[in-house]
């Protein structure tokens, strides 16, 4: 994983990772390099002034989409001041424009050899993560009059790395080169442009007609700026809030992707580095999570997701009729099957979150239209859970792997090998069956019971859906709950033996709905007990538990996105206080991280280590980590779709302040909504 001194600029389709040189040298253990649709189109990028590399000063990552590094050759020193400052302002947006400029301070002037070392590997991103390079094709380089052309073929797989300059330079094969005589104070500016190809069957270039910028900055400055204008406004008297929420909505528009073949449209990718492409899940659960704040995103990725829908029986891709993609690549291992992801389908909670999605964005948008359009989609999707998702015919939703050699083992959010596992420790066999997406499954129907009846005109499929959810709520409170601990399984193995851990599992239970409401306070008493609760956060496995670890992925370490629907679990259930601690734990946490969450830390208590200690390979920026704190404003202030108006029913934390949010869109036009927090009154005593 790049490290901290690497600097990441992003514009949804491409991203570059560097040194805080600015330079790319990428090695097999560090995700450096010029990246977009899963191929690493730079490995190299090394700027030398009379062929020495140059120190850093300050780097500045201005926007999502450009960076600035301030250079000096030689190593910086106290004692003797550089005569020559060298600064490189890069920016991406469809393509990569690299600016330098270069000020001699000296009283004499100077001669001076400038050099780019530039190459491409033309990785895979899989073979990046892996750290496995074994490239099939033939790579070439092509040194023009007035450009390089770095390439790489393999059959009808074709990807071009094009680099040339607004100063005349000389190209060869490993790079180009100036020579410059700079007078006393005098500056030399030269603009590089990188433009990357994806070209298919026919020589067609298949980036065409994805969303892009160019590399102009007031172009990309115009299109944040009317991102940024057409959202909410939040303020807050408490300005970690305000500052969080700008970094988040900066940092989605960052990942806005748009897919390949569909026109442009985007929808959030899941994050930087390894996953910026759609992902199933992410993108649903994150649409959920910024409904009040950028509605538009859910209307594009159904439609995707519709429209990418499984359609046949396909054991190497785990599609099955009516499945909602996992993961869609775009790079030569997906191309050449050598990996399953072109899409893969192997997911079992993007299905009935798919229905779920279609539901609430009506509720938000009123949008009947899009309801109708995707019966068809949402009717195949309850039919998968009903006839494919069963494999034990029991009547829950269960996943086992067909692709055994590269499909994943655990199919649910926590999809790390040793995620599922019972007390002892052991892991079960498969199929397994992970509690909350019983509870998306329920959630599922009873919303589709609802478009049935007010959308489809069926009735009849209503009160069939309707009986469905209440049966499996029935049959789910009596099978997995354990009594001895108070709480739901995690998981059932296929002999119906329980994997009886405490997870933060149960608090999307709540958010689902399928919690019976006796029960309620015995989770909510959980999900902010000793145990789950660090004081940052709820972790994904319990202290105490055999393979808890504080830094294990899924087995005791903190996620954001998971705390802001367990806080929306505990609103819906009437736990107020429970949500606005959450809130206030993951809010506080943001702060340390200045308002960027990643996309996991660690579970330690909070006053041992003081700050949140982050995850080592985390992601960031994160979609559902970005959209963490939309969805904890949300449920803060208790922003409700009722009866085609928006109510609002607040709750902040003590000490919170004021929080106001302006312009919220729905089918209601623009509203606004006000809360304060209650005082602390043990510190003003104190």
């Amino acid at each position: 994983m790049a490290g901290s001194n690497t600097v990441r600029i992003l514009d949804g389709n491409t991203f570059v990772v560097s040194e805080d040189t600015g330079d790319i040298e990428a090695t097999p253990s560090e995700p450096t390099g010029l990246f977009s649709l899963d191929t690493r189109y730079l490995s190299k990028w090394v700027l030398t002034v009379n062929g020495e590399r140059l120190n850093a000063l300050s780097y500045d990552d201005l926007q999502y989409y450009e960076a600035r590094f301030f250079l000096v050759p030689g190593m910086a020193t106290h004692y003797v001041d550089a005569k020559l400052s060298i600064i490189r302002e890069r920016v991406v947006g469809g393509s990569f424009r690299e600016t330098l400029t270069i000020l001699n301070h000296d009283e004499k002037p100077v001669d001076l050899e400038i050099r780019m070392d530039a190459g491409s590997d033309f990785a895979d991103l899989f073979q990046v993560k892996d750290e496995i390079l074994n490239k099939k094709g033939e790579l070439y380089a092509e040194a023009e009059a007035d450009r390089l052309r770095l390439g790489y073929r393999r059959g009808n797989f074709k990807r071009e790395t094009v680099i040339s300059a607004n100063q005349p330079a000389r190209y060869d094969n490993r790079g180009f080169a100036w020579s410059i005589h700079l007078e006393p104070n005098e500056q030399w500016d030269a603009a590089i442009d990188v433009r990357t190809f994806a070209i298919g069957p026919g020589g067609r270039d298949l980036r065409i007609g994805l969303r892009a910028h160019g590399t102009e900055r007031l172009a990309l400055e115009h299109d944040l700026q009317e991102w940024v204008d057409k959202a909410p406004k939040v303020n807050s008297e408490h300005g970690r809030v305000a500052a969080t929420y700008r970094r988040s909505l900066v940092d989605l528009a960052a990942l806005r992707f748009s897919p390949l073949s569909l026109g442009g449209q985007t929808l959030p990718a899941a994050g930087l580095p390894w996953f910026m492409t759609m992902f199933g899940r992410d993108s649903i659960l994150t649409c959920l999570q910024v409904l009040p704040f950028a509605p538009e995103m859910s209307k594009t990725t159904l439609r995707i997701l519709g429209a990418l829908q499984g359609t046949r029986f396909d054991d190497f891709r785990d599609e099955d009729p009516g499945r909602i993609l996992h993961e869609m690549r775009y790079g030569e291992t997906a191309a050449f099957e050598e990996q399953p992801h072109s899409p893969y389908y192997g997911s079992v909670d993007a299905t009935p979150l798919f229905v779920v999605l279609l539901d609430e964005y009506e509720r938000w948008s009123g949008d009947v239209a899009l309801v109708k359009e995707l019966e068809r989609e949402c009717r195949a999707a309850l039919k998968w859970i009903d006839d494919y998702a069963d494999l034990v015919g029991n009547g829950y939703i269960w996943y086992e792997r067909r692709n055994t050699e590269n499909g994943l083992e655990n199919q649910c959010w926590k999809d790390s090998w040793d995620s599922v596992s019972y007390a002892d420790g052991s892991l079960p066999p498969f199929p397994r069956a992970s509690c909350e997406v019983q509870g998306y499954a329920y959630d599922a129907k009873t919303r589709a019971a609802r478009l049935a009846r007010e959308f489809w005109g069926d009735p009849a499929y209503a009160d069939q859906l309707e009986r469905e959810a209440a049966q499996l709520k029935a049959r789910f409170n009596r099978e997995w709950w354990v009594e001895e601990g108070g709480f739901y399984a995690l998981a059932l193995d296929p002999q119906g033996r329980k994997c009886d851990v405490l997870s933060s599992n149960i608090g999307h239970l709540l958010w689902s709905g399928i919690v019976d409401d006796e029960r309620a306070p015995r989770i909510a008493e959980h999900l902010v007990g000793p145990r789950l609760w660090s004081g940052w956060g709820v972790r994904t496995l319990a202290e105490g538990e055999i393979r808890y670890n504080p830094i294990g992925y899924h087995n005791g370490a903190i996620w954001p996105f998971d705390n802001s629907f367990i806080a929306w679990g505990l609103r819906r259930y009437g736990f107020a206080e429970e949500a606005a601690t959450v809130a206030n734990g993951i809010l506080d946490a943001a702060t340390y991280f200045d308002g960027r969450l990643p996309e996991a830390f660690g579970g330690y208590q909070r006053e041992l280590t003081k700050f949140p200690v982050e995850y080592p390979t985390a992601c960031s920026p994160q979609a559902w980590s970005t959209g963490a704190p939309l969805l904890l404003i949300r449920t803060m202030l208790g922003l409700e779709p009722h009866e085609g108006h928006l109510a609002v029913d607040p709750r902040l934390p003590v000490g919170m302040g004021r929080i106001e949010v302006l312009d919220i869109p729905g089918r209601w036009g623009r509203v606004d909504a006000f809360a304060r927090g209650r005082l602390d009154l043990h510190n003003l005593a104190g």
